[in-house]
This record gives C-alpha cells, structure tokens and sequence, in this order.
C-alpha cells in the first residue's frame, strides 16, 4: 500500500537587511502554524531562529524541489572587487536551516532582486548601483558557476536623485521562460531580453525596451499566470501599469496605469512589491508612506485593473510580500517596524485578513514560502493475521 505524507510543514524565510538602525544578522526561519491555536490567534509564525548568517541578503528566491535556496548579498564590495554577491544555499529537510554552499559576484554593485529561471538552470540577478543584469548558471549540486551573462544599462531620467543614471531593480522571466526583462527605475524603462536558458544568455530583444512615464521609476514586474499580461509597479509614481503581452515576440503594450493610493492620501510614498494570485484573478501592491497592501481585481479578458480595497499592514514600509504556492496565506515585511505579518487569502474574492500577530524580525526585506515537502512513503503490508482481526472486526 502507498500513502502521500507530508515530511514537514509550511516553513518561512526571511532576509533583511544586515545595516542600518535594526541591522538583522541574516535569514531568518519560521513555521507557519495554522491550527491547533487559541481562539483569536488563527494563524502566526513560530521562530525558528537565525537559519544562515550572511550579509544584507534583501532578496531571495527558492528551488522548491532541490530544497536549495538563493540570495542577493546587497553589498558593494565582494572578494576586494567593486561588486555585491549572490549566495546559494542548501536546505536541511529536517530543520530547514541553511548550509552555504558557494557565492558568486554578482556582476555590479547593490544586487537587490534575483529571480530562477523556471528550469531552475540559471539565477537572474539586478545590481541597482551599479544599473546591470547578470546570469549566474547553476550546477547539478545548486552551487552557482561564474556568470554566463553581464549587461550593463545606460542613461538617465528625469528625477533629480533617484534617476541621474541607471538602476536596475529587478529581473523577470516570462512563463514560456524566452524572454527576460528588467525594470530600471533609473531610466523609466522596462527592458526586454531574449533568454537562452541552456547557455545562460541574454541578447537584447528588438524593440529593446518599453518606456514607462517619465519620472515613474519601474521597480518590480510580475506575470498572471497564463502569460497573457504583465504588470509593473512604479516605484516614484506610486501607480502600476498594465501591459498586454505578445509571448511570441516578447513584445508589451501600454493598456492601463492606475494608482496605488485613495484620493484622502497626500503624503510621501512610494510603491514597493507587486504580486498576482496564482488564479489570476487578482492583484496585490504595496504602499510604503501609506503603509497598505492593495487589491485589484483583473479583467479575465482585458487584463485591465480594478480597485477593490485596502489593507494597513500594521506597520511602516511594507518593502516585500509573499504569497503562499497554495493562496491560503499572504506575509508582509514591514522592514521598519522590524515586523512581518500574515493574512489569510479569502478564496472567494481576494481579500486579506490580517491575523493581527507581528513576528519579529529585524528590517525584514523579502519573505518566501516553502511549502512541505511531500514524498512517498511505502508502508508494510498487512499480515495474515492482521487482516483476519481487520475482517472480524467488520462482522
């Protein structure tokens, strides 16, 4: 007889920031508990310590099925050379801690995004102080190689500090996993790539980039699932656009640029991470200054967006959100009230329910999920003699 089993539950992980007023020490560990709570609990984080000292891992990313996990090291200085680094770690099956397996310069200054490509074959990495792209292969033992690929932009916009040159704040792989592109909210541009995963190459696509409005500042992009539409959250102007995606080209086409704030608001923000349900029916985006989490409904057809609500998120500058592989449960990183928070994901319409328990973290950047691993288990055959007290017991 076979049986599924979970060998362990739902486990989260946590970078930050290893600077600043609060520095954290590196990734920090928790379960997802979900049961077996006290009436007004119905959901926390239970902490399971630091999982891996490191410097400034601010943005990580998981191989769920090697049980390896990837890091930015968002630093300007890596083995004496003028460069930041990425990380690959091994994940213990019992305990969920991290062994370092090798680190690799990430090819610019300040990486803060890194993104698997979806063979798990290759990590795309942004440098925001530099401005540049870079392609790290993986190996069969998750340890990464030397780059295969380094771009470096270009160019300015309008903004007077935050745009007087390039500053490439993520890499995004389309769902076919044929084209790349890079938000830089340094030059208002989203730039499109074509991706060799077998050779770990990036060839600029024709046309090369989309521009967004100037002094938008592109921060972070995500695909719905079908690969139909992608969206962009923009970083200076508070607003998330909409584009229709031609996945045979690679090509994007402006259909709708929304803001990420109610009329009420006027003070200082700026927008931070963007997200879409796995069913695709709805969008999330984070407010820093307005400190929330907001919810759209997508258009099935048109791609276009919907306000539907907002969410405070119980503290300052929600930097990162995770969403859980099953949609049950989204965490919000409130990097400066050193606080992460978990909602439930209402099935029916997207809504979030805070549990209104913070786990504590130091500067929390980017949280991730890692859901049980699940394999199978042969059990031994019932005896003769067994299934003769089995069959009485059915009389």
């Amino acid at each position: 007889m076979v049986e599924w089993a979970a060998l362990n539950e739902t486990l989260v992980y946590v970078g930050t920031y290893t600077r600043g007023r609060s520095p954290g020490r590196g990734i920090y560990l928790f379960r997802l508990q979900t049961e077996n709570l006290e009436v007004s609990q119905n959901i926390t984080l239970v902490p399971l310590g630091l999982a891996v000292e490191t410097p400034s891992p601010s943005f990580i990313d998981l191989d769920v099925r090697r049980r390896l996990l990837f890091a930015v090291n968002e630093i300007d200085e890596f083995d004496g050379r003028p460069t930041g680094a990425v990380s690959a770690f091994s994940i213990d099956r019992t305990s969920g801690t991290l062994t370092l397996l090798n680190q690799r310069p990430s090819m610019g200054t300040g990486p803060c995004h890194l993104v698997l490509d979806k063979g798990n074959r290759n990590v795309l990495v942004a440098n925001y102080g530099s401005g540049s792209v870079a392609v790290l292969p993986v190996g069969s033992d998750g340890r990464l190689g030397a780059a295969t690929a380094a771009v470096q932009h270009s160019g300015k916009s309008i903004h007077p500090d935050r745009q007087k040159g390039p500053h490439a704040h993520c890499m995004t792989l389309d769902p076919a996993n044929r084209f790349a592109f890079a938000c830089d909210l340094g030059l208002d541009k989203v730039l499109s790539y074509r991706f060799d995963a077998r050779q770990g190459k990036l060839t600029p696509n024709d046309p090369a980039f989309v521009s967004t409005r100037p002094g938008a500042g592109p921060r972070h992009m995500i695909f719905r699932p079908d690969g139909r539409f992608a969206y962009v959250v923009n970083e200076l102007s508070s607003t998330v656009t909409a584009y229709a995606y031609d996945s045979n080209t690679g090509g994007l086409k402006d259909a709708q640029t929304v803001t990420t704030l109610p009329e009420y608001f006027d003070g200082a923000n700026t927008g931070a991470e963007v997200g879409v349900h796995p069913s695709g029916r709805y969008l999330y985006v984070s407010n820093r200054g307005h400190n929330s989490v907001v919810l759209f409904a997508i258009d099935p057809q048109r791609g276009t967006l919907t306000y539907i609500e907002e969410q405070g998120t119980g503290g300052s500058t929600p930097r990162h959100f995770g969403i859980e592989p099953s949609a049950k449960h989204l965490a919000i990183a409130n990097q400066d009230s050193n606080t992460v928070l978990v909602c439930r994901i209402d099935a029916g319409n997207g809504r979030l329910k805070p549990s209104g328990v913070f786990a504590s973290v130091p500067s929390p950047v980017c949280v991730k999920f890692l859901p049980p691993l699940v394999t199978k288990l042969r059990l031994k055959p019932p005896s003769n003699a067994e299934r003769s007290v089995r069959e009485s017991s059915l009389l």
